[in-house]
């Protein structure tokens, strides 16, 4: 018997890709560590492909002491210089320096909301929007509740967080459900979060 084969969304074309839209794309995250994690990695990603990125994740987690914000946040100029070294890396020192100032930036949001988690989550009310885009067209690249997520990060002093870069955070970590309708994923996601769906291009 032939196995059956499963519709995903468009991008998820290599085994790498598949992998992570299978296992991680829009599921819903609120764990402060993985939610820096992802920040991190959407703003390494700027100007190159998100598969450039996930080849090198686990080169990202062991640079940077598992994404511990506080951790993290602790990363002196000499720390600096020798992540510039590591081959491993995307070796750009701005967005290297913007992951440090990041953390710092985290650890003052949680300690004003409780976690980094009650406060980004608060952008959709804490509940994910659920799209039903049909076709990649549809997908924006921006939406007003990521401006004004990027609006807000940067008065708190995120680097990197430009609105295209909120809303890709947005999709990875489900604070919207962006699979289009025909993916396999898109039901097993809106069934996983026990969620009413949004009206249609809210997110």
């Amino acid at each position: 018997m032939d196995k059956q084969v499963l519709t995903r969304c468009g991008w998820a074309a290599s085994e790498l890709m598949a992998r992570y839209h299978d296992r991680e794309w829009g599921v819903p995250l609120h764990d402060d560590r993985g939610l820096f994690e992802f920040l991190c990695l959407e703003g390494a990603q700027a100007g190159l492909s998100w598969e450039t990125v996930l080849k090198k994740r686990e080169h990202y987690r062991a640079a940077f002491a598992g994404f511990q914000p506080a951790a993290v946040a602790a990363f002196d100029r000499r720390k600096v210089q020798a992540l510039l070294q590591n081959p491993g890396l995307i070796r750009n020192r701005l967005k290297i320096e913007s992951a440090i100032g990041n953390a710092k930036a985290l650890l003052a949001v949680q300690a004003e909301f409780g976690s980094f988690d009650a406060y980004v989550w608060g952008f959709v009310d804490g509940r994910p929007i659920v799209n039903a885009r049909r076709t990649p067209r549809e997908v924006p690249a921006t939406t007003a509740i990521s401006d004004r997520m990027s609006r807000d990060l940067r008065k708190r002093g995120f680097n990197f967080v430009g609105s295209t870069i909120c809303y890709a955070f947005m999709q990875a970590v489900g604070m919207v459900n962006d699979h289009l309708v025909s993916c396999f994923r898109y039901d097993l996601i809106r069934a996983d979060a026990d969620i009413r769906p949004s009206r249609r291009g809210r997110g």
